[in-house]
């Protein structure tokens, strides 16, 4: 007799899945959510928002996974999908309310799967926002057995006042950066051209041990400088690095001077420039250090970099903003 099961698809395992991951996502939930996972969509009822801009964001974790899946560690690509989502949602002042997961493989092993939504639950966690639901497509014949593809989606809310969009910006302007801890979510296609060896040393490790930090969240202590201080503009640092992410927070077009003796060292960054890669190609294809930027009036640059250490930050003056329309030029 034909089924669903000689065809490649493994319907109880998607069913030990969601048995799996109900009770995670619970632990997610925030206030205003209506319902619990297992309904045809998730619900959440906005509170005390006069004026309410819906912010979305969309990413994935990119080649990054080859590594993750070949180590079989699968929480902390679960961390990135959020993190690389609400990290662009934060760059508009807006604060995430929910999240939406997709997982597609090749065939479903509800271990593996649960393991990814924990790392997605522990983002939403940091990120304070509600896991509302997502989608596990098993598409045998498609994807590869063992491997896995994961994407995200989240949503959040700002008063329309209060939408940062770098319309404020003015030469003299500081940047500020905030320290990334390492590769977080991009290059990796590069990465995994280069090093073919994940198990080699490095600073007395396995490198995959470094090539796998999950990308940092910075939504909690970006709210708290929000609430403080006068933040024109943020730029999260992500594929295109430095020269395309800055330009990106606002429309006119301006010179971004950036001290590179300002960013805080990360040994990963020599350890792949020594492959060959020029200094152009590396700012323009890995973060460098800096995970996120954000643009405020010089008189607030040193309390904007103290509250950000309160709340647990390495935050350093990077530059500032001048005329000329020459995007990032590095000093």
């Amino acid at each position: 007799m034909e089924n669903y099961k000689k065809a490649g698809v493994n319907i109880e395992e998607g069913y030990e899945t969601i048995k799996r991951i109900k009770e995670m996502t619970k632990k997610t939930h925030t206030r205003g959510v209506l319902n619990n996972l297992g309904s045809f969509a998730g619900m959440l009822e906005l509170n005390q928002i006069k004026n309410p801009v819906l912010i979305s964001g969309t990413d994935g974790v990119g080649t990054k996974l080859e590594i993750a899946f070949k180590q079989e560690i699968y929480d902390t690509v679960g961390i990135d999908c959020v993190a690389m989502c609400v990290n662009d949602i934060i760059c508009h002042g807006a604060s995430p309310l929910f999240f939406l997961d997709y997982i597609a493989c090749g065939q479903l092993k509800s271990e593996i799967a649960a393991q990814i939504v924990k790392g997605i639950c522990d983002g939403c966690v940091e990120a304070g926002c509600a896991l509302l639901g997502g989608e596990t497509a098993e598409m045998p014949g498609f994807y590869e057995t063992g491997k896995y593809d994961i994407a995200g989606f989240a949503v959040g809310v700002v008063e329309k006042d209060e939408i940062i969009n770098g319309e404020r910006l003015k030469i003299g302007d500081v940047l500020i950066g905030l320290a990334s801890n390492g590769l977080h979510s991009n290059g990796f296609s590069l990465v995994r051209h280069l090093i073919k060896d994940y198990e080699c040393e490095f600073q007395d490790e396995p490198i995959w041990k470094e090539l796998l930090k999950p990308t940092r969240i910075y939504v909690k202590p970006m709210q708290e400088v929000i609430k403080k201080h006068c933040v024109k503009a943020i730029a999260h640092i992500t594929g295109g690095g430095l020269y395309e992410n800055i330009p990106r927070m606002s429309s006119t077009p301006f010179t971004y001077n950036v001290e590179k003796d300002k960013i805080p060292y990360n040994p990963i960054f020599d350890y792949i420039s020594a492959f060959g890669v020029n200094e152009k190609n590396m700012f323009s294809t890995f973060n460098m250090g800096v995970g996120l930027v954000m643009v405020v009036d010089p008189v607030e640059a040193d309390e904007t970099c103290r509250t950000l250490e309160e709340n647990g930050e390495k935050a350093f003056i990077l530059g500032t903003v001048e005329d000329g329309g020459k995007g990032v030029c590095l000093i």
